[in-house]
């Protein structure tokens, strides 16, 4: 029996030392919890909480051909990122149309910088470097072991992060990126998250991140800042109806299919599994991912069945009670013609067929 090490991030220590439930996530060493997940995800959702994601991985994409090649590779539009210093939320996309990982990528000064999911790090990096040989003037570079990630999140984020660099961020549009230092610290961030709020996630030297967490956490007193896990990021971004690979997104499910179409520009040009997309979008999809508000206190899980008229229909790719909306809540893959909102469909939980109303999507959305 071979037993693999997990990898830990620049702040395994800290989050052992903060008493944080730690677990294996995608071979990572991760802090599921500190408190409560509870008190964490109410912490965002109206103060500010703080997560180490430094499992993320970070590839830099430079050289001549850096542009072309990365529009090829994603499915939205680069050049809607028309200067640098902006960040555009994407997909790869397989040939047969369905999605490798869904990233972020920021435009800086010379070079782009691609954030992926940890899970799919080396995959993602494989799949790039399948399609580089293409391109002469073109260079990848992986940073993610170099590389640190903080998500700073919630309605005092923007205040904090100003407090730390000396300088007013709240006129930074979301999804923009900037270079400062914090307490001496070199620092980049992008106004985007995971969580349904504003904020940041900022990148670092994996050297730094003891320090700046540090900061962050000193700073952020005043504010009522809490140390968040895996669980609470996880229930947020289900509540503001984001996806998470290998639930709403994997190999055999196309974007269309997750609600991702507002971020797939087949008007663009060609792109890897732009041909499959067309083809899905003109025949008509399979299935389609809904969101569910379910009766009653029974909590809708992954896997769950899903039944339209005693007929099963689909089942639950994530669910979770909505902490801050106040009712169970899931995400579900169901045949279109049962996506309408307000169609009544049936989980079953345990021995039970619970009710529940497909809605529209997110099931939180903060107040601008």
């Amino acid at each position: 029996m071979v037993v693999t090490a997990l990898q830990e991030t620049p702040l395994a220590a800290v989050h052992r030392n903060l008493g944080a439930r730690m677990v294996d996530f995608a071979g990572w060493n991760m802090p599921v919890q500190y408190k409560s997940i509870i008190q964490e995800h109410t912490a965002v959702r109206t103060k500010v909480g703080v997560f180490d994601v430094s499992h993320m991985g970070e590839f830099l994409v430079s050289g001549e051909d850096a542009h072309d090649f990365v529009q090829l590779m994603i499915a939205n539009d680069l050049n809607r990122l028309s200067q640098p210093n902006m960040a555009l939320y994407t997909q790869f996309v397989n040939e047969e149309g369905g999605t490798v990982d869904d990233l972020i990528v920021y435009r800086r000064e010379n070079d782009f910088l691609l954030v992926v999911n940890a899970s799919n790090m080396l995959k993602d990096w494989n799949w790039l470097q399948s399609y580089a040989g293409r391109f002469k003037a073109l260079k990848l570079k992986n940073i993610s072991d170099e590389t640190a990630l903080l998500a700073l999140q919630g309605p005092k984020a923007v205040q904090l992060l100003s407090d730390l660099v000396g300088k007013e961020l709240s006129g930074l549009p979301s999804f923009s990126y900037s270079q400062e230092k914090a307490g001496g610290i070199d620092i980049s961030f992008g106004r985007t998250g995971y969580t349904g709020e504003d904020g940041f996630e900022i990148f670092c030297a994996s050297g730094d991140a003891e320090e700046l967490w540090k900061l962050i956490m000193e700073g952020g007193e005043k504010y009522g800042i809490e140390p968040c896990g895996l669980g609470a990021r996880d229930t947020l971004r289900l509540e503001a109806g984001l996806p998470l690979y290998g639930h709403e997104l994997d190999d055999e499910t196309s974007p269309l299919e997750a609600g991702l179409g507002w971020s797939v520009k087949l008007e663009k040009g060609e792109f890897v599994g732009s041909v499959k997309l067309k083809a899905l979008k003109e025949k008509g999809l399979p299935k389609q991912c809904v969101c569910l508000k379910s009766e009653g206190k029974a909590l809708p899980r992954q896997g769950y069945e899903i039944y339209s008229e005693g007929k099963k229909v689909g089942a639950v790719t994530s669910g979770s009670q909505g902490i801050h909306v106040g009712y169970p809540i899931a995400f579900a893959f169901v045949p279109p013609a049962l996506a309408k909102e307000g169609t009544a469909l049936e989980v079953k939980i345990r021995d039970s067929m619970v009710v529940a109303h497909v809605v529209r999507r997110p099931w939180y959305k903060r107040a601008k």
